[in-house]
């Protein structure tokens, strides 16, 4: 990171700034209150870490979800034009059509669980501002080409950024309280796969995978062009801001700028998969901060993901092999979260049921 970033703290460099502190008196008193419900010490697993660990974010021994927001960001990627996806462009405004309409996974997930959904253009190749009930912020008409120049300029890459904060900022105001973050965007994984490669100082073609179905030759064509891509970026890139420059997706920054926005705020996101993931890590190198207020939704198919995985010291609730993306994954294990807070808040504790625990 330049060093006039690290050390500037204004509002121009509004990433920068900590995340909400924890509370640790809260998480130790809802250990607590784990400890004394009418079952095993920890035979509930992962479900009673979830629960503590919202109290900690929440500073609150019962942690309660009432206001859930889904953000699902979109934009179109140059590198398409280098045939690294098995979809052509118009399909991302397409399913920015049925996101809205309630036709696309997510939506139908949303929409049962009581998951308020919003979707944001960042900025599409073809201009789509026909379509309604879109929050149309296009900053440029999809990234350039990343093989052969910068995905964006600086600017356009803060901007991204702000984007992202300024949307989480809109739903905080409207009293939400849990956020899962989507996207959309035809060329997407490939991005997310060179940023993440550069971001790691891992081998590209390592963590290139299938996408939207690429396999066989086209996989092999696909990884060609990252590993050139890559190689095109490095001698330009200083710092993780310049990654994201370089080799990112608006969609990409913006879901990095709202997990770090939510961060300050004090709002608990859950990651979705492998794109919102590299985004997270985007976030978290910007902002060690942040790391601190992301659980994460499920390990993908993808095949990266377990790498951004591991990097992030993160354990997914769910692995149900999904690859979708559009933040689906993390509407379905959001009934998950849900359920550890049910068991946490309303489970009898060994006291009230007359339960002697003393061989437990």
């Amino acid at each position: 990171m330049h060093s006039f970033e690290a050390n500037t703290m204004t509002s121009a460099h509004w990433w920068l700034r900590a995340a909400a502190p924890l509370s640790i008196s809260a998480r130790d008193n809802a250990q607590a209150h784990q400890d004394q419900l009418t079952k095993p010490q920890g035979s509930l697993g992962r479900l009673e870490q979830v629960a503590i660990h919202l109290a900690a974010l929440q500073h609150r021994v019962k942690p309660q979800i009432e206001q859930p927001h889904m953000l699902v960001f979109a934009g179109d990627h140059g590198i398409v034009a280098q045939g690294v996806s098995a979809f052509p462009q118009s399909v991302t405004i397409a399913m920015l059509a049925n996101f809205v309409q309630g036709g696309a996974a997510v939506a139908t997930l949303c929409q049962h669980q009581g998951i308020a959904l919003s979707v944001i253009n960042c900025g599409t190749a073809t201009a789509c501002e026909h379509l309604t009930h879109i929050h149309h912020q296009p900053i440029m008409p999809g990234t350039h080409d990343f093989s052969q120049q910068a995905a964006m300029s600086r600017e356009q890459a803060l901007q991204a950024l702000a984007l992202g904060q300024a949307q989480v900022e809109r739903v905080n105001a409207q009293g939400c309280d849990f956020l899962m973050l989507g996207e959309m965007g035809i060329g997407n994984t490939s991005a997310a796969t060179c940023l993440s490669a550069v971001l790691l100082a891992k081998d590209v073609a390592a963590l290139t995978g299938a996408g939207t179905g690429m396999t066989g030759a086209a996989l092999s064509h696909k990884q060609q062009v990252l590993t050139a891509s890559v190689a095109r970026a490095r001698p330009h890139i200083n710092s993780p801001l310049a990654a994201l420059t370089e080799l990112g997706g608006l969609e990409i920054a913006a879901i990095a700028g709202a997990y770090i926005r939510a961060s300050q705020l004090g709002i608990p996101c859950l990651v979705d998969g492998f794109i919102t993931t590299a985004a997270a890590l985007l976030a978290v190198q910007l902002n060690p901060s942040v790391r601190d207020w992301l659980l994460f939704a499920h390990h993908s198919a993808e095949q990266g993901h377990g790498v951004l995985l591991k990097a992030l010291a993160a354990q997914p609730l769910l692995h149900l092999d999904m690859r979708l993306g559009e933040g689906s994954g993390a509407a379905v294990a959001y009934a998950t979260v849900q359920q550890a807070l049910v068991i946490h808040n309303q489970m009898a504790t060994f006291t009230q049921a007359s339960v002697d625990n003393t061989h437990l």
